[in-house]
């Protein structure tokens, strides 16, 4: 049995949980305030996910890079995979925020969006 301590980030309460597991299932999860603490503690133990920020390369202009997120978030266990392809990748204007640079990256499900723009 796995006993694991954790502070929820699910509200601005940031509760300290206690979750017990016997391998793939969760025991019990008590300290939190809200339903949302219950749910990020079973997601954190059992398949954390993380929204990665990065920064991809413009091909011109004077801005040299444009700001990206993934969303939704990707598994944990992908963030430098996803990042191997954010290194290889350069982008032309116009760029508008909310607009996809890559589609399911990496088959995680989850794309990555601009979140800053670069007018052409």
């Amino acid at each position: 049995m796995m006993k694991r301590e954790l502070v929820c980030i699910g509200c601005p309460l940031g509760c300290a949980l206690q979750v017990e597991a016997d391998g793939g299932k969760i025991l019990s999860v008590s300290g939190n305030s809200c339903p949302k603490g219950d749910e990020y503690a079973r997601q954190e133990v059992l398949a954390p996910k993380r929204t990665l920020t990065a920064s991809v390369r413009t091909e011109c202009g004077s801005k040299r890079c444009i700001s990206v997120k993934t969303v939704p978030e990707i598994p944990k266990d992908k963030i430098f995979p996803v990042m191997e392809i954010i290194h290889t990748l350069s982008v032309r204007p116009p760029i508008s925020i909310g607009d996809v640079i890559v589609h399911n990256i990496t088959g995680t499900g989850s794309d990555l969006v601009a979140t800053s723009a670069f007018p052409s």
